[in-house]
């Protein structure tokens, strides 16, 4: 099995580092200073974060057992520095809670699929092999894309197609989804990109990408329940940073992007009544946005690595405690 640093090229490594860097810096902390890289993968951003600041510690955390391992051994020169625990990111509190951090210092989130995801056919996430319907990030679950697949109705199907992969012919794939399981339930990959070549017009097929991208899109979101955990981490990831610590997250589609800008924008508005004078303590904004709207990759990065193409990156800093 090649290395993690093989397989692996992080996404706005240069950026990810520049932004959560002040928090982590050595000077700026009298015990060392936590990140948290709540979507390990296989550890390329902690790497550079773990090298440019050289007393943070890091408490890396990933569903998928295959990535923690070999996140580990890319890791491994960094010691006692490095913490690494399978969970789901929404599990942050709890694990802080279990480790001792009352407060960290940085957050990373990363929500694209990992390389490792990517590129092993076994996993069932890419559609341009046939392979088994899966795209478990965490195999100990049980429920698959074959399962959706095979149990959900027309109307649950059409629904997740159109909410997560907004996809617009959802209510057509769905039935014809339905009446093919029919003659025989779906198990492999190929059946079904053969079918949604066949559902979708011709004049659509030209433009917007594969065909097949919106529905492996919302059958993966739908299979690890991305989209609720997300919005489930983001507020406890906030409530953990220290005043003066910084979060950066990795988007990749505008259903995550979104998200990520909405609870980023409530956080850094002023929370008292608008008619106050003065702002009480306790009632200003939480967060300073450091990015200008979404920062997208340099055109060359994009050219150069293809997972990046699509990434959309805010950050933002703790400027002040929650009223309690």
């Amino acid at each position: 099995m090649s290395s993690a640093a093989e397989q692996h090229t992080p996404v706005m490594l240069a950026e990810i580092v520049s932004l959560l860097s002040p928090a982590l810096d050595a000077e700026a902390a009298g015990d060392a200073p936590i990140l948290v890289d709540c979507t390990l993968g296989m550890g390329g951003h902690a790497e550079a974060l773990l090298s440019a600041c050289p007393r943070a510690q890091l408490v890396g955390l990933d569903r998928d057992a295959d990535a923690l391992a070999l996140a580990g051994e890319r890791l491994r020169p960094f010691g006692d520095r490095v913490t690494l625990v399978q969970a789901v990111y929404d599990e942050l509190p709890q694990v802080l809670e279990r480790l001792g951090h009352r407060s960290v210092q940085g957050v990373l989130l990363d929500l694209g699929l990992s390389s490792l995801q990517i590129d092993r056919p076994e996993r069932g996430f890419a559609y341009a092999v046939d392979a088994p319907l899966d795209m478990r990030m965490d195999p100990r679950q049980e429920l698959t894309a074959a399962g959706i697949l095979n149990t959900y109705s027309a109307r649950e199907l059409s629904r997740i197609l159109r909410r997560y992969g907004e996809e617009r012919f959802a209510d057509r794939i769905a039935r014809r989804i339905v009446a093919a399981r029919e003659e025989e339930p779906f198990s492999t990959s190929a059946r079904l990109v053969a079918l949604l070549y066949d559902a979708i017009p011709m004049a659509a097929r030209k433009t917007g990408g594969h065909p097949a991208k919106r529905t492996f899109q919302a059958l993966r979101i739908e299979v690890n329940n991305e989209l609720e955990v997300l919005e489930s981490v983001l507020p406890s990831a906030i409530a953990a940073l220290a005043v003066g610590g910084r979060i950066a997250v990795l988007a990749y589609h505008s259903l995550e992007d979104r998200l990520v800008k909405q609870i980023l924008a409530i956080k850094s508005t002023d929370r008292a009544p608008r008619n106050l004078p003065v702002v009480p303590a306790g009632y200003g904004a939480e967060l300073k946005l450091l990015t200008r709207g979404a920062q997208r990759p340099t055109s060359d990065e994009a050219e150069h690595n293809r997972r990046a193409a699509s990434a959309r990156l805010r950050a933002a800093m703790r400027i002040e405690e929650a009223a309690a």
